[in-house]
């Protein structure tokens, strides 16, 4: 099955494998321990909603603090190169969610995104990566607090289009861990449901390059590894 827009009824086979990370779907996406269910973008959190993002172990231990390497306050920016697709330019906002940026800076400066990839793909919704397991099941060795409403943390950084927020699994608000997610298109469903923490600033047409382009096998936007786009370096600007 080839990407295209997803339906509302296509949202409800978002659901990824039991123990994936990812984006539940209240407009939509799922990955690793939850899966996404129908869900209007109008709605509030749903059974897609909270099967969409899942991306980490659940026995890795839980990081409640911003880590201490310079990137838990301000704003820093980053450059993601997606090989055959072009850069995109990122903008992170620790005084949002500083635990979510001080992990994320921490990963991209340990290389740790280096040819990783976008395993999940759902055209109008968003485009997921940062998983070494490329399947949707894998994380950092460590697991981060939850930033957003839904889990006591005030986040008012809204799921527009751009936005960079973290997966996570539907069983457990402190489960993220390095999977993340862009969105193509709004998704105001998400918001206060997962822990948005930056924006692209440039670069939107490589995410709608991979969302008209790559091929995917399902509606939950599984893609074949031979297929999914390549993150050929992340480098922190400032």
């Amino acid at each position: 099955m080839t990407n295209r827009c997803m339906s509302r009824r296509a949202f409800a086979s978002l659901a990824g494998a039991s123990g994936a990370t990812g984006v539940l779907a209240l407009t939509g996406c799922a990955a690793s321990s939850a899966g996404a269910s129908e869900a209007d973008a109008s709605s509030t959190q749903t059974d897609s909603q909270a099967k969409a993002a899942s991306a980490t172990t659940q026995d890795a231990p839980l990081i409640q603090q911003p880590l201490d390497n310079g990137y838990g306050t301000g704003t820093h920016h980053a450059t993601m190169e997606v090989r055959g697709y072009g850069t995109l330019s990122l903008e992170l906002y620790a005084g949002i969610a500083p635990i979510t940026v001080s992990n994320f800076c921490q990963l991209v400066s340990d290389g740790f995104y280096d040819g990783l990839t976008f395993h999940r793909i759902i055209p109008g919704f968003m485009i997921q990566g940062g998983d070494p397991k490329h399947d949707g099941t894998g994380g950092a060795d460590r697991r981060i607090k939850g930033e957003f409403s839904a889990n006591g943390v005030a986040n008012g950084l809204q799921h527009k289009r751009g936005t960079i927020s973290m997966g996570r699994t539907a069983a457990s608000y402190d489960s993220a861990s390095s999977q993340f997610f862009i969105v193509q298109q709004d998704r105001s469903s998400l918001d206060g449901q997962y822990a948005a923490f930056g924006r692209v600033t440039e670069g939107m047409e490589v995410v709608d390059a991979i969302c008209n382009n790559v091929p995917t096998q399902d509606s939950n936007g599984t893609t074949n590894p031979e297929d999914q786009p390549v993150i050929t370096t992340v480098k922190m600007v400032d």
